[in-house]
């Protein structure tokens, strides 16, 4: 489904879309209101959402479209301005999967479509989720034991990695911490650069906890955040008692800039694998080399689950491998993180029953 005020881009989406066989727009609205209702009698996968509109605008309609449609994937395609930035940010963290840049006339090339139908692709993919969460059963099970015991050793932070999906997920997860929850937390999510201080302010409303974007020389502090520029992997260090953020350009195997591996990497290393990973919704296989090193070190790893993931294919990939030591939804990973560290970390006293599955 195609939402747009403007019929030309409404006819060049379409056109694009219906340029692969396996797609099929089955409608089109020129305004929020008209999506809605249009919502009541049309099946649809993926969902195409303009946000500046006349009357009923994008980002007013998506609680509604999401509500009328629970399984729509809802890929908002907005441009790149400091405007644009703040209402993607805010739409991605209410429920939209992903982003996608709408270019000025004439900017509807061969790259854009080959970028538009990947996303819808992984997108529209929901459905496979659930089969390749079943076919990850076996190792699902063995990663999850019937009551999660505490790690014999507290961790110096925590790593979180998401990407297509991830900022809505992470929201979900960080409002289960409590202000008794002091661990540093590091933040590698997938987005353009000119987004990065919109997430790292929204990050810090839904946290309720100091964040930063790691620019070269940050600290990291307990009972802070510390996201990923846009330009550069985050890459830690240590600095005799002190941990500091490095940036890093190398380029990473996984092609993602910034990569969530290289956060792995060096937080394993720089803590001598005291490091508690969480790999949330995502395309691709970002972070799966980093938690590899991770555990390896003796680190822990959690993972979202496939019924719950925009895409399942970052933290689907360290599940199927046998790598993740617990699958959850994103409120109850926020909650075992309260249960079996927070609870034991500074001063805080345990405000939650023990996590089982």
């Amino acid at each position: 489904m195609i939402v747009d005020d403007s019929l030309t881009v409404r006819t060049v989406l379409k056109r694009i879309v219906e340029s692969d066989g396996a797609m099929e727009v089955t409608a089109t609205a020129s305004s929020g209101e008209r999506a809605i209702a249009q919502l009541g009698t049309t099946d649809a996968d993926v969902l195409l959402l303009d946000l500046e509109m006349p009357g009923m605008g994008g980002l007013e309609a998506l609680p509604a479209i999401l509500a009328a449609a629970p399984d729509l994937q809802v890929l908002v395609v907005s441009s790149l301005t400091d405007d644009g930035a703040e209402a993607t940010v805010q739409a991605l963290s209410t429920g939209a999967a992903d982003t996608m840049l709408k270019p000025r006339p004439g900017g509807f090339n061969e790259d854009y479509r080959s970028q538009l139908l990947g996303k819808i692709r992984a997108l529209g993919g929901k459905g496979d989720n659930a089969a390749a969460s079943a076919n990850a059963q076996i190792s699902a099970q063995e990663a999850k034991p019937a009551r999660l015991s505490r790690p014999a050793q507290l961790p110096e932070l925590v790593a979180i990695g998401a990407s297509t999906g991830g900022i809505h997920a992470l929201n979900l997860m960080l409002r289960e911490l409590t202000p008794d929850f002091d661990l540093p937390i590091l933040i590698t999510q997938h987005l353009p650069s000119s987004f990065i201080p919109v997430f790292a302010r929204q990050v810090e409303v839904a946290s309720g906890r100091p964040t930063h974007i790691a620019d070269d020389g940050t600290e990291i502090r307990k009972g802070e955040i510390a996201i990923a520029t846009g330009h550069g992997h985050m890459i830690v260090k240590r600095l005799g008692e002190t941990l500091v953020a490095r940036i890093s350009s190398e380029p990473a195997r996984s092609g993602c800039l910034p990569s969530v591996d290289p956060m792995l990497r060096s937080a394993a290393d720089a803590c001598n694998g005291r490091v508690h990973a969480i790999i949330l919704s995502g395309m691709g296989r970002d972070g799966f080399d980093g938690v590899q090193h991770l555990r390896e070190s003796g680190g822990t790893v959690w993972t979202q689950d496939a019924e719950t993931s925009a895409v399942w294919g970052m933290p689907g990939a360290v599940t199927k491998a046998g790598f993740s030591d617990y699958v959850a939804a994103p409120p109850a990973l926020g909650q075992a993180l309260m249960a079996q560290i927070g609870t034991i970390s500074g001063t805080a006293q345990p405000t939650r029953q023990s996590v089982t599955t």
